[in-house]
Order: C-alpha cells, then structure tokens, then sequence
C-alpha cells in the first residue's frame, strides 16, 4: 500500500521503519527535515506537506505529540484534510483525549470523506524493535480491516476496542497501570538497594513469578543503573496521567493511587526533571543534594 508518515520522533521513526522494511511505499513529512533522513535512507520519500503526502498515500499514520500537533497536521492551512479523499484511512498513533478523537473523526469525514482510527500504541520503542508492540484502536470494522498489513509491519497486535475514542480510552487504561506500575518498581528498588539486597538480581529471581512483568524486567535495571536517557518521558506520562484525570470525572471514577502518581511525577517535574525517562522516578528517593 502507498503510506504517509507524520511524526518521526522517538516512536514513530522505527515505526516508519518497519513500514518501508515490510515493502510498502512510503512518503514522510516532518517539521524538522533532520528527522527525515533514517527513514529517507531506506527509501522512503519526503512530501512538501502535510497536504501532498494525504494526496499520494492510501493510509496516512500520525504520531505526534498532543491533541494541539493532531489538529494542526491534519486541518491546519495543507493538511491531511485538504488532500484526503472517501477510501483513504487515517490512523492517528498520538497520545490525545478521547472526545478529541470523536470529534476529529466526525470533522474528518465531513471535510472529505476518509476515515479516522484512534490508535494509540504501548511498549515504546524497544517494543517496536522487539516486535512486541501493542496498538489499541478506535474506529469503525472496515477501515479497520483494511489497514492489517501495514499496522502489523511494526505492530504484534492491533485490536479494535470499539467506536471513535476506545483506542484512547483503552491507552488511558493502559497508562494508568503502567505510571502506578513504574511508581512501586521505583519504591522496590529504593528498598532493596537500602536493605543492601544485590538489586540486580531481582528481575532474574522473580521472573514468571506473580510479581514479574515487563514493567519490573525494563526498568529495575535502569533504575539501577541510573539510566535516564529517555524512551519516554516524565513530562508526557504527566500528560496522559491529567487526561486520566479527566476522563475519570466525566466517568465519576474514583482513582486515589492513580492520583497520588500523578503528583509525584508533578513533583519530579518541578524539580526539572521533566524531559528525562521515567526510569526516573527512583529520583524520588534521592537526598535534595543529589538531584
């Protein structure tokens, strides 16, 4: 299939990799040409706009930033809108709310007729080169079906949680336990390194026990070895953690851990922290002079 690519960040370059790998024709557009040039290099084309790369491609994937980044690509001044015809499918992998999603699929299909996926992704870029990667979708069976291929060139599994907003709302789901999730994994370190237990050895020793998951096997280790370099940062799962927030109070959910999480990423955010990995939270228990 023709494929257009926006967003060639931490996420969606080995995304877009795996598109061009698998054979299919890629076109990419990015703000920053620089972004372009690993994917250009496996032949992949670069497009004048947003407008032009919609023109030439059967499905169109987005992964960027917030809800603002969505709307500004897709209806801004040469957007996606503009060169999206009835059969073309946009498959949007960003991180936004999920009534943004509704509403952008409605207007997108009463601009010009393509559909719109909500289809946010979880497991980061080592799941993409894993190929362990997850995509949670949104969206109506036909466009769904359609675009198989190409999301399986980068993706393990792509499920259909139901209409236009489920793929967010499953991510937020998603989200909720993988910030409480990273939160103990920090708090267990912390004591073991205290009780002068070899930490190291912890992932190893618990494996396929109740306690082990992909969580405590990525990150214990780089807690460990302070390894903040970042996959993901804090200062985007504080985003998502405030959209869980928000949907919680139209829900009417009451989410006391999940709340506590969010002001401690808030915490290591005002302590400038905000732009490193999550691995980060074990910063929490440093002493004032080490952070």
């Amino acid at each position: 299939m023709r494929v257009g690519f926006i967003g060639l960040g931490l996420m969606g370059t080995p995304m877009a990799a795996k598109v061009a790998e698998a054979g299919h024709s890629l076109t990419v557009w990015g703000r920053t040409a620089s972004k372009l040039h690993p994917v250009l290099a496996l032949g992949a084309e670069a497009a004048d706009s947003p407008r032009a790369l919609a023109e030439t491609s059967d499905v169109v994937l987005l992964c960027v930033t917030d809800t603002d980044a969505v709307e500004a690509v897709v209806f801004g001044d040469d957007g996606v809108a503009a060169g999206g015809v009835a059969g073309k499918v946009l498959i949007d992998h960003s991180s936004i709310q999920p009534d943004a999603s509704r509403r952008f699929a409605a207007r997108l299909r009463d601009a010009c007729g393509m559909d719109w996926l909500d289809a946010p992704v979880s497991g980061g870029p080592a799941g993409v080169e894993r190929g362990t990667l997850v995509v949670m979708a949104g969206g109506e069976e036909a466009p769904f079906a359609k675009v198989q291929e190409v999301v399986g060139s980068y993706a393990a599994r792509f499920t259909l949680m139901g209409p236009p907003g489920a793929g967010q709302s499953t991510k937020l789901i998603n989200q909720t336990l993988v910030a409480a999730h990273v939160a103990i994994v920090a708090e267990a370190t912390q004591l073991a390194l205290d009780a002068g237990i070899d930490a190291e050895r912890i992932p190893q020793a618990l494996a396929g026990g109740r306690a082990d998951s992909v969580v405590l096997q990525d990150f214990m280790p780089r807690m460990i070895a302070r390894d903040f370099e970042p996959a993901a940062t804090l200062k985007i799962m504080l985003k998502d953690l405030e959209m869980i927030a928000g949907l919680s109070s139209e829900t009417g959910t009451a989410m006391p851990i999940t709340r506590l999480v969010s002001e401690l990423h808030r915490l290591l955010i005002a302590n400038g922290l905000g732009d490193q990995d999550n691995s980060a939270m074990i910063r929490l228990y440093d002493t004032v002079n080490d952070i």
